[in-house]
């Protein structure tokens, strides 16, 4: 008689678009998320410096965010009030991993501000402009305090209204552009933006500049990046992700604008790009471009306590208390 011949089936399922070390895409629809994943609940320990709670601002797309305070704020102080936008290439990471936690803790105590870090819906299962809408949506909660009668005490108590500032890291950086974009259209009453942080923005362009074109599998794997969050997309020239394009570009609603970029990041040219062409816009304010040298992207995410890193918080600091350095 013959033995029987047993064979093992797998169970992993065909990959259909592979993102490492970011994301697997899976034939039959399911995601796995290789980073970005992890959870860090928010604290009100006195011991620490930065209190942070989290908030509900979206209960119809079941969306939170993050606020940060610093413990030691006097019952009536006013400060100066951040809304951050986390990236994650439109489709990892949340306000409330260990990496964005632990910046904006850090960024709070050292800018001494109130802080709002958003959450919005991720691609795939979310594509652009979702992400945009949701993190319009978390501004409008944010202002909608501006009279000191918002839901959250927080806010209505110690968010300066005439001192808001938008930033944002890599995709971040390109919502934050947006919202800026928006606020220069849409102003909300009692709500001033006096500036924008753009982090390693995550901008781009079906033509190629700088020392991009030395680069073609890293070009490649970001444009198809692009159109995997956003498959309607008109290209890697469409306004959401290459603003130069956008007839509203010159329309950013804050007159002050800082942009940080790496000099071994692949988007360090369209950092500098978006700096050079918004300064002939015909936009009216100032802006400002900031390069670290022999550094990648978001380093300071990976890296926070080197010397960049700490170099680049202190200018991000800087910039919120601007009207303070001048006097």
């Amino acid at each position: 008689m013959f033995a029987p011949i047993y064979m093992e089936i797998s169970t992993q399922p065909e990959i259909a678009k592979d993102f490492s070390p970011y994301l697997i895409i899976y034939k039959d629809g399911s995601v796995q998320r290789l980073m970005g994943t992890d959870i860090i609940p928010p604290s009100l320990d006195p011991n620490i410096n930065v209190h942070s709670k989290d908030v509900v601002y979206s209960q119809e797309a079941n969306l939170s965010c993050r606020l940060y305070l610093p413990k030691d704020t006097n019952p009536d102080q006013k400060l100066p009030l951040l809304v951050y936008f986390h990236g994650g290439g439109f489709c990892i990471e949340t306000p409330f991993s260990p990496t964005y936690h632990n910046y904006l803790t850090t960024l709070v105590e050292q800018a001494n501000v109130i802080a709002v870090s958003v959450d919005y819906r991720r691609a795939p299962e979310h594509h652009i402009p979702i992400a945009y809408d949701d993190s319009w949506d978390g501004l409008k909660w944010v202002a909608s305090h501006a009279n000191g009668d918002g839901p959250e005490e927080w806010l209505n108590r110690h968010a300066n209204f005439s001192k808001v500032f938008l930033a944002g890291d890599s995709a971040g950086g390109n919502i934050t552009h947006q919202m800026a974009i928006r606020y220069g259209q849409d102003k909300f009453p009692g709500v001033a933006v006096a500036g924008m942080v753009l982090i390693h923005p995550f901008f781009w362009g079906r033509e190629t500049i700088g020392n991009e074109g030395k680069e073609f599998l890293k070009r490649m794997m970001v444009s198809a990046l692009w159109n995997f969050a956003c498959p309607t997309t008109s290209g890697c020239d469409d306004p959401w992700i290459n603003p130069i394009t956008d007839p509203n570009f010159r329309n950013v609603g804050c007159n002050r604008v800082l942009v940080l970029v790496g000099e071994k990041d692949l988007l360090r040219d369209r950092g500098w790009y978006y700096y050079e062409n918004l300064k002939k816009s015909g936009w009216v304010g100032d802006i400002r471009i900031v390069e670290a040298k022999e550094e990648d992207h978001v380093f300071h995410l990976k890296k926070p306590t080197c010397e960049n890193s700490l170099t680049m918080l202190k200018e991000i600091v800087s910039f919120f208390h601007h009207d303070q350095d001048m006097t």
